[in-house]
């Protein structure tokens, strides 16, 4: 099977080439002979999808085992006893893989944690007195680096991610181009979203509406939130265990679509809808959102310092009478839904060009929910923002 006859929007292999040639860079300067990653699900799991562009899907763990000077080998669930040396000239789908290992482990039956470890352990058998860099602590299992300490005293363990996350937030133009096709299904998805509103249907048939079309262009994964309400009482869109409520007339909805597109890489963008027309504080409320992402916008440049845009955004609002932000309203996205550098106090990574940002001042207040949620390519002097989306609040009229 070729990797192009089945598999879903593969990236460019020169793409996976320049992934490697700079990481691989990146850790004869550090003095790392390999790296370790783990995921089990996509959503912020994007290390094994970076470095092979095949995702960790529905709870399975995939390992990738990453020498400087070598091929990679992957560690996955399969059968007992699959140790299989891919060909030099690749197997069509596994670029860049010299080996695979297999073995029925699930995160469900915990004795099994034993066999992820006894396969890593023998993939990284050459590694035995070697600096072994560690990718996305977060990620990594507690068991298999128990293991792998206890079994390879002799090796230095170190964090890598740093190492990794700088090369994996800067995009190149091939990943550019699908991420630009990721936006533009987000903003027909929201439109489809929208035309689903009825009065006496649910929220979940909004979301349905989404990922619907999502599916049909090529979407694999992704969160589809959503929230009703009478106009003034805010609500927080949640996941589809809150899906549940029964959608009236003059009601509002909030929307956020974040899913990962064709390629695998995401975009997020979120709306509000008015069954009617909006109220004018509504209005008001929306044009303070567009206000504050503009300073933000101004913000994000090449060498621009997380934490000092942070303070500066939550002093602007101070200033202005509107709640501080305590959470993250601006981040990077990729491979995962959140990805650094996220543009918060505790942000060491600077901004550079060619980031993708998700940015979504948001609040609620005696009015409701009041928010804009939009990606952004930042470029050497300006943000270009990459949804076409109206930014407006969406007065669909009233369907009863």
């Amino acid at each position: 099977m070729t990797h192009d006859e089945r598999v879903n929007t593969p990236i460019p292999t020169r793409e996976l080439e320049r992934r490697w040639a700079a990481t691989r860079a990146a850790m004869a300067a550090a003095r790392i002979d390999v790296l370790l990653c783990q995921a089990n699900q996509d959503f912020m799991g994007g290390y094994p999808k970076w470095f092979t562009d095949l995702p960790a899907t529905q709870g399975y763990t995939e390992i990738v085992v990453f020498p400087r000077d070598a091929g990679m080998t992957l560690i996955g669930q399969g059968p007992f006893g699959v140790d299989r040396a891919v060909p030099d000239e690749g197997d069509g789908v596994r670029r860049g893989v010299d080996r695979v290992l297999t073995a029925p482990m699930y995160a469900s039956a915990g004795y099994t944690h034993a066999y992820d470890a006894e396969l890593t352990l023998k993939a990284l058998a050459p590694f035995a007195r070697a600096t072994i860099g560690l990718v996305g602590l977060s990620t990594l299992s507690w068991h298999l680096i128990e293991a792998l300490k206890r079994q390879l005293s002799g090796a230095t363990f170190v964090d890598a991610s740093d190492l990794v996350d700088r090369i994996k937030a800067i995009k190149s133009a091939d990943e550019i181009v699908v991420i630009r096709e990721v936006a533009a299904m987000q903003d027909r998805a929201t439109a489809a979203a929208f035309d689903a509103i009825r009065p006496g249907g649910r929220d979940r048939d909004v979301t349905a509406a989404a990922e619907c079309l999502s599916l049909r262009e090529g979407s694999e994964q992704g969160l589809y939130m959503v929230a009703s309400s009478p106009v003034g009482v805010g609500v927080q869109f949640r996941n589809r265990h809150y899906q549940d409520r029964v959608i009236q007339p003059g009601d509002q909805v909030a929307l956020l679509i974040e899913n990962a597109g064709i390629g695998g890489f995401y975009c997020e963008i979120g709306r509000t809808a008015v069954l009617g027309r909006a109220t004018d504080a509504m209005h008001r409320s929306l044009e303070e959102v567009k206000a504050a992402r503009a300073f933000m916008l101004d913000r994000l440049r090449p060498g621009g310092d997380c934490a000092a845009i942070w303070h500066d955004y939550n002093a602007y609002m101070r200033g202005r009478g509107l709640p501080e932000e305590d959470r993250l309203h601006c981040h990077s996205m990729g491979y995962d839904l959140v990805e650094r550098p996220l543009v918060r106090f505790d942000e060491p990574m600077p901004l550079a060009a060619n980031m993708v940002v998700s940015c979504h001042p948001t609040w609620f207040d005696a009015d409701g929910l009041h928010w804009l949620c939009d990606n952004y390519l930042i470029g050497e002097d300006a943000t270009e923002r990459l949804h076409a989306y109206p930014q407006e609040i969406i007065e669909i009229g009233d369907l009863s």
